[in-house]
């Protein structure tokens, strides 16, 4: 057994930086002092990113325990943070900052001593990664290396271990069936369990779900089901209930489709309801992503072998090992550490993953082993299907022109179908679009490590006996020259433009500088596309020709690949068969942008077309520029989501607990929904349903309009924040509308929080991804967190860890020029309202999320129009007051939910 290590560890936080010796003294020092030690000695940190921005030193490197936790422990839950580490390995928390700097040294022993233990459940596969990390002088390589053993026999490679999937019979149409009430009646109450306490409100809401699941009428006319379900009602097992029975009576999979991963893991939880044998649910429930979410394994491979280098190298080393533990292979919201990405390089993530479209599929030596496959297969034999709206919009769009659409659809958090539909059918002609095509036919430029390969490289051996085919590769190969390469941002801000796609940017670069506003703001600029510029129509003319000149030959490569599959010579095997087929739907999929880019630049100088939003924008960063390019939205993007996904469906449920819009007649509140999730195009009007939460506002929440805080005064809002934070005692969650006025007051207010034992977290300035920060906020009922849109939505933080929940101010939509083309065609200042009531019903939905909860809204503003306020829930109090009886206020009422739970 190999002696247990002596290192010092380092903790630094906003309260102050300590220094455990490794002798075990501890004591605190300064930065200048934490800097030195760090620069001359190994230390055990905790989040080394995290604790260099606490130090301001980004060069801080040193023995990190969560790599150490993530090459013991693969595919393991744990919050990173030391209590979190502390529950993850069964050892006692520490109880403060100095005792934490004690607890790394506990903790890296307990990891260390796990590699000798004979009952280590992770040890498959850790002796090659522990060799290969030591060379790589991984900070642990040789503390870890002296502890695992040689196995007595070679292991296989984690590349022949995997298991494979193995394919099925198609599966047959699915039954034409009727899902009644008594059945559904009857699953619901096994869900709930017999103990359960009665809710009419579910029952009555499961039951209006089930209309999704009756026989469909007539073709194009989907039964479709638009039911709100207030917080509280039970709404993910109301509709589980008729969409598993169907399942079930009709041999179909249903798609359960969320805005969020957050209720994708929810859901996938709660799926073990219905099947509570691990082994049946993971054949009958399936968690399916996009293909960017998963390991690629030839990608994978390719890092191992050479093709990282550095801290990449080691990323991709205990990415393996986690590959090995893995359920699915899902590294963005999966069981993959959310935190390892931002310990190494950012880009690592995204090089190990399929974002690119370059899947070789049967070609890729690891075809029946990927985990895109598997996920594939197992979707298409599953009863349930969990899904992202996008997702199930572009499969929706592809599976119908393949025959395999989904007809059964339930969209949760239905609220935001109108948002997800934006984005999926949006179009972009961007510096950044453009080089992706370039680098997907021409390969990578020169110099480029790994193992990309353009599409010349992936078909010349299939076209070698094809003089046509290989011509149009050629010409396409050629006429990819012309778009933007690498360094193109550069040249374009120095006036050394390349080619015609290059000549265009610069001249959308030099109109939107002409024309927009605040244009030395440091952030993004736009402007919309009217009287422009004779420049940028001259440079879009000679653009549309070097577009034009790769639309013929890619046309051309299609047609001949189609002609190869159908002759099917004899050395047509089966993963050649399958590397044609991916190239010719990789080639459908980009001459559809292109055509999309043509109609784009034939917009330039002339008409506006009715139904698009186009604009240009220069995309920027803190004054840095990061890409440009022209946009094109829809102005209705519920017409394609219409035609592409409701109609070829049989039923659809669009559910969430703020599907109605707020605060006018009950009939112009149903008219609000079925506008924004494409129902008014449908040939038959859905039926509706409501049922209003059954949790008592009036007892468990307060809303109070703070009116002596003066929008833009930076000071005053700090000190609002930290009064009403310290008043809480914590578990507040801050929203912010803008990224500036966040990172200010967290400048402000983490030290002087620090020292009171309330921790501060913060979108935008800590170093962690968004996830993980939810996770640090769920485990600590002291900390609170700072963010802005991406922690509205999906947040499910029930319990004292969140009672507390302040905006900064109404957030009222940024006057973007999409913005301002939807509302003057959908109402004006009412259409204002709608997106500013649905995100304020939205955040206020953060707070209560069960019947024991207790919280108090806050909203920073001084002039808040009293019709907005119709937004937050029947019962609730509502109050206007000074910041010093709201803060009163939150502290005598949450002091005492405090007390009661």
């Amino acid at each position: 057994m190999a002696d247990q290590p002596s290192y010092p560890a380092l903790v630094a936080s906003h309260a102050g930086i300590w220094l455990a010796e490794a002798g075990g003294e501890v004591r605190r020092i300064g930065r200048g002092d934490a800097i030195r030690r760090a620069a001359d000695t190994p230390l055990i940190l905790l989040n080394a990113p995290l604790t260099a921005t606490r130090l301001g030193y980004p060069e801080l490197s040193g023995m990190d325990l969560l790599e150490l936790f993530a090459f013991v422990h693969p595919a393991r839950f744990a919050v990173p943070t030391a209590p979190g580490l502390a529950a993850a390995l069964g050892i006692a928390a520490p109880g403060g900052p100095e005792a934490e700097a004690r607890f790394l040294q506990q903790a890296a022993a307990c990891l260390l001593a796990t590699l000798e233990r004979p009952d280590w459940a992770e040890r498959p596969g850790a002796y090659v990664a522990a060799v290969a990390l030591s060379r790589l002088r991984w900070s642990w390589g040789s503390e870890v290396a002296a502890r695992v053993a040689r196995p007595d026999k070679p292991e296989r490679l984690l590349f022949q271990a995997l298991p494979k999937w193995e394919e099925s019979a198609p599966r047959p149409k699915p039954r034409d069936v009727s899902v009644g009430h008594a059945a559904i009646d009857s699953r619901l109450d096994a869900l709930l369990g017999a103990h359960s306490e009665e809710r009419p409100g579910q029952r009555a809401y499961a039951r209006a779900a089930a209309h999704a699941f009756q026989p469909r009428r007539a073709a194009g006319a989907p039964n479709v089901a638009l039911a709100e379900a207030g917080t509280g009602i039970g709404k993910t097992l109301g509709y589980l209930a008729p969409a598993s029975l169907w399942a079930e009576a009709a041999d179909a999979p249903v798609w359960l489709s969320t805005y969020t991963k957050a209720l994708q893991r929810q859901l996938d939880a709660e799926t073990a309801r219905l099947y509570p044998d691990p082994e049946v649910k993971r054949r009958r429930a399936v968690v399916r992503k996009g293909r960017e979410n998963y390991l690629c394994l030839l990608n994978l491979e390719d890092a191992l072998q050479g093709g990282f280098m550095g801290r990449a190298a080691m990323f991709a080393q205990l990415a393996s090992r986690w590959a090995a533990f893995t359920r699915d292979g899902d590294m963005i919201g999966g069981d993959f550490p959310g935190w390892l990405p931002t310990l190494f390089q950012r880009s690592a993530l995204s090089s190990l993953t399929d974002r690119r479209g370059e899947c070789v599929y049967a070609g890729c030596p690891h075809y029946r082993r990927c985990f895109i496959e598997r996920a594939s297969r197992a979707s298409a034999n599953a009863d349930l299907v969990i899904a992202n709206h996008a997702l199930v919009m572009v499969n929706a769009v592809r599976g119908r022109a393949e025959g395999s659409a989904a007809t059964r659809i339930v969209f949760d958090e239905g609220h935001h179908l109108f948002d997800a539909a934006d984005s999926t059918f949006a179009l972009a002609l961007t510096g950044a679009e453009a080089i992706e095509l370039r680098r997907w036919i021409i390969g990578p430029e020169r110099g480029s490590r790994g193992r990309r390969r353009g599409l010349s490289a992936r078909l010349s051996d299939l076209l070698a006996y094809d003089d046509e085919g290989a011509a149009a590769l050629e010409a396409a190969v050629e006429a990819a020259r012309d778009l933007p390469a690498d360094g193109w941002l550069s040249r374009l801000a120095d006036g050394l433009a390349q080619g015609p796609l290059e000549a265009l940017l610069a001249a959308v670069r030099a109109h939107v500088f002409a024309r927009a506003e605040a244009a030395d703001s440091g952030y993004g600029l736009e402007t919309e596309v009217a009287n422009v510029l004779p420049q940028v129509v001259d440079a879009a003319d000679a653009a549309s020709q070097a577009i034009d000149r790769l639309v013929k030959p890619f046309a051309k490569l299609e047609a001949r690949l189609a002609a190869l599959l159908e002759e099917a010579p004899d050395w047509l095997d089966v993963a050649a068969r399958a590397r044609v087929e991916g190239a010719a739907a990789g080639l459908r999929l980009r001459q559809a942008m292109l055509a999309g880019w043509l109609g784009v630049l034939a917009r330039l100088g002339g008409p506006a077309d009715p139904d698009f939003i186009d604009w240009f924008a220069v995309d920027r960063v803190d004054g840095s520029e990061r890409g440009v390019g022209i946009h094109r939205h829809w102005l209705d993007p519920t017409r394609p989501l219409a035609k592409a996904v409701l109609e070829p469906a049989h039923g659809v449920l669009v559910t969430s607990a703020t599907l109605r819009s707020r605060g006018s007649a009950l009939a112009d509140n149903w008219r609000d929904t079925e506008l924004r999730t494409g129902a008014t195009h449908l040939a038959l009007p859905p039926e509706r349903f409501a049922a209003d939460s059954p949790f008592d506002y009036a007892n468990q929440a307060r809303v109070l309009v703070v009116t002596d805080v003066k929008r833009g005064d930076i000071p005053a809002l700090a000190g609002a924040y930290r009064s009403l934070i310290e008043a809480a005692g914590g578990g507040t969650l801050g929203l912010f509308t803008a990224i500036s006025r966040l990172r200010a007051v967290h400048a402000r207010i983490a030290d002087p929080l620090a020292h009171e034992g309330l921790p501060l977290y913060a979108q935008h300035v800590d170093p962690i991804d968004t996830g993980t920060l939810v996770d640090i906020f769920r485990a600590d009922p002291h900390a609170s967190l700072l963010g802005t849109d991406a922690l509205r939505d999906g947040v499910d933080v029930p319990g004292q860890s969140l009672r507390l929940v302040v905006m900064e101010g109404v957030p009222w939509p940024r006057p973007t020029v999409l913005h301002a083309a939807r509302r003057a065609a959908f109402g004006g200042a009412a259409y204002d309202d709608l997106v500013t009531m649905g995100r304020l019903a939205q955040a206020f939905g953060r707070l209560i999320r069960r019947a024991t909860d207790r919280g108090v809204f806050v909203l920073l503003g001084p002039a808040v129009p009293s019709r907005l306020l119709a937004a937050f829930p029947p019962g609730v109090a509502v109050e206007r007051v000074g910041l010093a009886q709201a803060v009163a206020t939150v502290r005598e009422l949450l002091t005492t939910a405090r007390v009661d739970a």
